[in-house]
C-alpha cells in the first residue's frame, strides 16, 4: 500500500516523463530517448496505480493477467506489422482507446460506489458530466477510427461520402449529445446514458465518411487528440492524476498536429474538427485523361543517364516507395550520385504517405542524413532551379490540379512544384490515381519520363546504370 501523498509524487514523476517523451519525438535525433522516458513514465504509473489499490484481491490478478496478455499482443503486433501498414494500425490503437474510455465510463455509471463517485442513481454531478463527456468523446474516436481503418486499409472506399443535409444533421445530434447530458444529470437515467452513447457513435461515422484518402493523415492525428481528450476525462471521473496528464499532453499534442497539418494543407481547422472539409464526389473526374494524352516512358538506363549528367537532384518520396521498402536502395543510389559530386536533397511534403512523419521514419531507417531533407516550404522554391526531380512512389502530394482546378478534392492544398523541374522521373507500378482517386496531371506533362517498375526494383536498376 502506497500513501496518497507518495502516489501523488510518482504521478508527477511520470508526467513529467511523458512530457519530456513528446519533447523527444519532436525531433529525428533525439525521438529513440523520447521513446525511453515514455516507457518509463508509463511503467512508474502503472505500477503507482496498482500499488495504490492495497489489497491484492482474486479481482486485481485477473486484470494483471489480462495486461500482460493485451501487452503481449501489442508488442506482437509492434514487431511484426509493417511500417507500410503504420497509418491503419495507429487508427486501430486510437478506436481501442476510445472504447476503453466508454468501457470505463459505463462501469463507473452502473457501479458508482466501486469509484467513491456516489450511489446508483445518486452520482455525483461533476462525475456524471465528466463520464458523460469522457464516454461521448471515446464513442466518436471509437466509430471515427474504425471508419479511418476502414478506409486506410482499402475495406472502404477512399474517396468523400457526402449526402444532402449531412452538416446539418452533424449540428442536430451534437446539440443532442449535450442536451441529452443536461437532462441526465437531472434525471441519471440509464437509458439517456445509453442514448448519448449510441449518438456518439453515430458521429463518430458521420465526420469520418466525408473526408478523402487525400486528407487521412490530418484525421489520423485529429482522431489521437480525440483519444487523448476521452482518457483525459475518464481520468477526471476515476480522480487518476496520471491519466488526466496523458489524456490532456495527447489531446493538446494531436490537436496541435492537427492544427499545423490543416495550415499545411490550406485547410480550415475547426472544419476538420468538425468533419466538414470533405470533398464532392462529383468532381473525381479525370480518370478519362489518360487515354486521351500520351505519355513518354523509360527505363533505368534512360534515369541514370539523366541523372549522371545533372547537376542537382530532388528526391520526392511517397507511398509507393514505403510499399516497396525502397528506401535503402534509394540511399545507395544517392550516394552514388554524390560521388560524382551531385547535390542531392530529399522533398518531404507533410502528408506523403498515410500519416505524419511517415517518410521521415523511412528516410531515418536508411540513416538519410537529417540535413539532407527539407520540408514542402523550405524546398519548394528550389525544383524550378534543379535539373531533375525523383519522384518515387508520390502521386497526390505531386498533383498541379490542386492549383488549377476548383473542382478537385485536393484543390488548395499545397503541393510540391516538381512540374517546375528541367526533367522529372516518375516511378509508379502504372497510371492509376492516387488515394484520393483523382488522375495527376504531372504524368502527362512534357519534361516527365514514366518509370513503370516496382520502387525498388527500378532504383536498384538504376543503381547498377549509374557504374
Amino acid at each position: 500500500m502506497i500513501s496518497a501523498n507518495l502516489s501523488a509524487i510518482f504521478y508527477l514523476i511520470s508526467g513529467i516523463l511523458f512530457i519530456l517523451a513528446l519533447r523527444g519525438l519532436s525531433s529525428p535525433d533525439t525521438s529513440r530517448q523520447g521513446n525511453y522516458f515514455g516507457i518509463a513514465g508509463m511503467i512508474i504509473a502503472i505500477a503507482v496505480t496498482f500499488l495504490s489499490v492495497g489489497n491484492f484481491s482474486t479481482s486485481l490478478i485477473y486484470v494483471i493477467i489480462f495486461l500482460l496478455i493485451g501487452g503481449a499482443i501489442g508488442a506482437f503486433i509492434a514487431f511484426k506489422i509493417p511500417m507500410t501498414a503504420m497509418p491503419e494500425l495507429v487508427a486501430g490503437f486510437h478506436s481501442l482507446v476510445g472504447l476503453a474510455a466508454v468501457f470505463v465510463a459505463i462501469a463507473a455509471f452502473l457501479n458508482p460506489e466501486a469509484f467513491n463517485l456516489g450511489e446508483r442513481g445518486n452520482v455525483k454531478l461533476a462525475s456524471l458530466i465528466e463520464m458523460s463527456i469522457g464516454a461521448a468523446v471515446g464513442a466518436i474516436t471509437f466509430s471515427g477510427s474504425i471508419v479511418a481503418f476502414l478506409k486506410l486499409r482499402g475495406i472502404m472506399s477512399g474517396a468523400p461520402i457526402t449526402f444532402s443535409g449531412q452538416h446539418y444533421l452533424n449540428l442536430v445530434l451534437g446539440i443532442s449529445i449535450f442536451l441529452l447530458v443536461f437532462y441526465l444529470c437531472k434525471n441519471q437515467l440509464d437509458n439517456i446514458f445509453w442514448t448519448v452513447i449510441a449518438i456518439s457513435f453515430l458521429v463518430g461515422v458521420l465526420l469520418i465518411i466525408p473526408i478523402g484518402g487525400a486528407d487521412m493523415p490530418v484525421v489520423i492525428s485529429m482522431l489521437n487528440s480525440y483519444s487523448g481528450w476521452a482518457a483525459a476525462g475518464i481520468g477526471f471521473t476515476l480522480e487518476n492524476t496520471a491519466l488526466i496528464i496523458t489524456g490532456a499532453l495527447v489531446g493538446s499534442s494531436g490537436a496541435i498536429l492537427s492544427y499545423i497539418m490543416c495550415k499545411a494543407m490550406n485547410r480550415s481547422f475547426f472544419s476538420v474538427i468538425l468533419g466538414g472539409f470533405g470533398a464532392d464526389n462529383s468532381s473525381n473526374n479525370t480518370n478519362d485523361k489518360k487515354d486521351q494524352k500520351p505519355v513518354k516512358s523509360g527505363n533505368a538506363e534512360d534515369a541514370a543517364f539523366l541523372m549522371k549528367n545533372a547537376s542537382s537532384v530532388i528526391i520526392v518520396p511517397g507511398y509507393g516507395m514505403a510499399v516497396a521498402q525502397a528506401q535503402h536502395a534509394l540511399r545507395e543510389m544517392v550516394d552514388k550520385l554524390k560521388k560524382n559530386d551531385i547535390k542531392v536533397t530529399y522533398a518531404i511534403h507533410p502528408v506523403a504517405g498515410r500519416m505524419p512523419g511517415h517518410m521521415n521514419v523511412l528516410l531515418a531507417e536508411a540513416n538519410v542524413p537529417y540535413d539532407e531533407v527539407f520540408e514542402l516550404e523550405d524546398i519548394n522554391n528550389d525544383f524550378a532551379n534543379s535539373d531533375v526531380a525523383f519522384v518515387i512512389g508520390a502521386n497526390d502530394v505531386t498533383n498541379p490540379i490542386a492549383k488549377t482546378d476548383p473542382k478537385s478534392p485536393i484543390f488548395g492544398m499545397p503541393v510540391l512544384d516538381v512540374e517546375k523541374c528541367k526533367s522529372v522521373l516518375f516511378v509508379k507500378r502504372s497510371l492509376s490515381p492516387g488515394y484520393a482517386g483523382i488522375d495527376n496531371e504531372l504524368f502527362y506533362k512534357d519534361n516527365t519520363l514514366m518509370l513503370f517498375a516496382d520502387a525498388k526494383k527500378m532504383t536498384e536498376d538504376i543503381v547498377k546504370n549509374l557504374d
